[in-house]
Formats: C-alpha cells, sequence, structure tokens
C-alpha cells in the first residue's frame, strides 16, 4: 500500500518582503545584468514569478494524496479570501484547510503508510513538507527522505520518486516532465485541460481556488497511474543492480 504525494506551491509577495530579503533574492539579476534595465526587468519578473519554488519564500496552496489500493485520495486546499468547501472529484474529495492544517492532517494520515511515491519529489515536494511543517512548528513523526536509493528488500519506510526511477538516478540526460512521461505511456496528462503548473499562481491571486485542487487531484491520478507501470515493467532484479552499482561508485 502506498500513498501518492503532490503538491502546488505559491509564492509571496515580493514586495511584501522585506528590503534585506529582496536585495539577497535580486542581487544576481542586477550582477548579471550589468547594467542593461531592459535585462534587468525581465530577469527581475522572472525572480517574482520563482518565488514558489522555494518553501523560503512560498506556501503550499494545495496538497493531494492518493492511496494506490484503495483508490481514493484527499486533496486540502487553502481558500484564504474566500469560504472554501468540500467537494468531490471522483474518487478525490476536496477538502478547504489553513496550510498548517492541511500538514497536521497529512502527517496524522502518513503514519499509516510504509511506501510514499512522487514524482521529483526528492527535489520538491518531499523538502517542502519537511520546511513549511517546521515552519509552522510541528515535527514530521519520521523522516520522508531518509533513503533516496529505492531497494525492495529494505524495511521500513521508503520514498519512490519516479523521476529518479525513469531516469535512473540521473543517468538519462534529458530528465522529462510528467507530462512527456504521461504522454509516451498513453496516460491522461494533468495539463490537458489547459491548466499547468505555471497557472498556479495566478489562479490563487484570482482566488480560483477549486481549480487550484482539481489541478492537484489530476496530477495524483497521473503520477498514480505512472506508478503502475513502473511497478509492472521495471523488474525487480533491475532494480536491485541498479542500486548496487550506483552505491558502490559513492
Amino acid at each position: 500500500m502506498a500513498l501518492i504525494i503532490d503538491l502546488e506551491t505559491v509564492g509571496q509577495d515580493f514586495n511584501g518582503l522585506d528590503a534585506a530579503t529582496q536585495d539577497n533574492l535580486t542581487r544576481w539579476a542586477r550582477r548579471e545584468a550589468a547594467g542593461d534595465q531592459a535585462k534587468l526587468n525581465v530577469l527581475l519578473a522572472d525572480v517574482r514569478e520563482s518565488l514558489g519554488f522555494s518553501p523560503l519564500t512560498g506556501e503550499i496552496a494545495a496538497l493531494g494524496v492518493y492511496d494506490d489500493e484503495k483508490k481514493q485520495g484527499v486533496v486540502y486546499y487553502q481558500s484564504p479570501a474566500a469560504p472554501g468547501r468540500e467537494f468531490s472529484l471522483g474518487s478525490i474529495v476536496c477538502k478547504p484547510r489553513t496550510e498548517a492544517a492541511m500538514l497536521a492532517d497529512f502527517w496524522r494520515g502518513a503514519t499509516r503508510y510504509q511506501s510514499f511515491v512522487t514524482f521529483n519529489g526528492r527535489t520538491f515536494d518531499l523538502p517542502w513538507l519537511m520546511v513549511r511543517s517546521a515552519v509552522h512548528r510541528q515535527r514530521p513523526p519520521f523522516n520522508l527522505l531518509g533513503r533516496r536509493y529505492y531497494r525492495p528488500e529494505d524495511r521500513g519506510r521508503q520514498q519512490i520518486d519516479l523521476l529518479d526511477q525513469f531516469t535512473f538516478y540521473g543517468a538519462v540526460r534529458r530528465r522529462g516532465s510528467l507530462h512527456l512521461y504521461c504522454r509516451v505511456f498513453g496516460i491522461a496528462s494533468p495539463k490537458d485541460q489547459g491548466i499547468t503548473g505555471d497557472d498556479v499562481a495566478r489562479l490563487f491571486r484570482e482566488q480560483q481556488y477549486e481549480q487550484i485542487a482539481a489541478y492537484n487531484s489530476r496530477d495524483l491520478l497521473a503520477t498514480a497511474a505512472l506508478f503502475k507501470i513502473w511497478q509492472a515493467y521495471w523488474p525487480e532484479e533491475n532494480k536491485r543492480q541498479a542500486v548496487g552499482r550506483r552505491e558502490g561508485w559513492r
């Protein structure tokens, strides 16, 4: 029984950051622009749009989990500027929560699982969960990033990052996005309905919180389908051999 995890995140308002933080975030842009104001404007716009990539300058807009055996899931989503409502999208229930409340609910439920599945989660979703929990003074009951290399014979909790698996822990030069993996394996892509991760910040500003929750639910289902492909067509002995070779060269 595995728990699929996916997050949608948004950045803080750049203008609301203190002067020292603004300087820290934009110093490289001013250096790279070298006095070219037009180039600087482009780089500064990029800084503002990228604040949602870091748990130090952003927050979780939606946190989705999906049980791959029960075929049921929950998406917790923020609705700060409007009353949120609970609603269902097929087998996934969407519930409004503050960031602190969604994290508390996540950890409470996660203790029942041994395997955690993400797509690019080791470098994004899982660090976000750990750091944002600490921001809210919540201590996770276990470390989601304990071991990177999957070994089916290992006991205890394991995280399975499908991007790690499909790229053989970085051996593949072009890693590819979730959309590209969905496309090649014939899985419905979360982007098929015209919304991408790049739209989340705009939807949040426009108070379209339920659309963010719906997009997150599609991410969950796509990741769950990709997990089934991995389970069916990645031989266990290949996983063991690949892990052994990788660890031997550390």
